[in-house]
């Protein structure tokens, strides 16, 4: 039986890149796919087995992989930083094409959407942001605008801030997005109180309020959905 250290010692049809060539992207499992921008691994294990670790510490979340920092990835033995740089662009690239998708539809339909577009910018952040999607009246995104940052627990939203840069893009509606860096994605008092006050004043400036988005690592809270608007 040929060693597990050496992937060339491996059957064609099982060696990552031999296999993504046959079989096509879908058939490799995220440790694999890992193992192909690793290209090798380290004396002790190849670059499967060191994807496999790799992946098993961040419990095979690969949010989680995206949340690792150059640092933390050239721990791993046979993580040089050109590796780890190639590791992070990858990730990076999947969770822009995530925003490009809802980009190309223009229009959003739901709150899943919401989530897909500002994921990139705020799942694995680990500070809380506030931002606002603008929409015309067909519910076309016509632009999204940072309202604040703040720290671990929280961050302020100035309603005047929000409702000037919505009539100075004349939105129809606007969708309110922030993040809970804890990853518990349960509107606090605050936020129920702030989305109230928003939708109260959207009411009197006929800007409507569609939405409160809050997200957390790979999931969302959506106060449409739940009826709280």
């Amino acid at each position: 039986m040929p060693e597990l250290r050496n992937i060339k010692q491996w059957a064609e049809d099982d060696r990552p890149r031999e296999k993504l060539m046959t079989k096509g992207k879908s058939a490799l499992s995220d440790a694999e796919l890992l193992a192909i921008l690793l290209r090798s691994g380290s004396r002790k294990e190849t670059a499967v087995d060191l994807s496999k670790r790799i992946l098993s510490e961040v419990s095979g979340n690969l949010l989680e992989l995206s949340k690792l920092s150059l640092s933390e990835f050239v721990k791993y033995r046979g993580v040089g930083e050109a590796k780890a740089l190639s590791i992070i662009a990858a990730l990076e690239l999947g969770k822009r094409c995530r925003v490009s998708e809802v980009a190309i539809k223009e229009k959003i339909s739901g709150s899943r959407d919401v989530f897909e577009y500002f994921q990139n910018n705020l799942a694995d952040n680990q500070y809380e942001e506030f931002w606002i999607l603008l929409l015309n009246r067909a519910n076309k995104i016509i632009k999204k605008s940072s309202i604040s940052q703040g720290g671990i627990a929280g961050t302020v939203a100035d309603p005047k801030k929000i409702f000037k840069t919505a009539l100075e893009c004349n939105a129809s509606s606007i969708i309110l997005c922030h993040n809970h860096p804890s990853g518990n994605i349960k509107p606090s008092e605050a936020d129920i109180k702030l989305t109230k006050k928003l939708k109260d004043a959207g009411l009197l400036m006929d800007i409507s309020v569609l939405d409160h988005v809050i997200i957390g690592d790979n999931a969302y809270f959506s106060f449409a959905d739940e009826n709280l608007l």
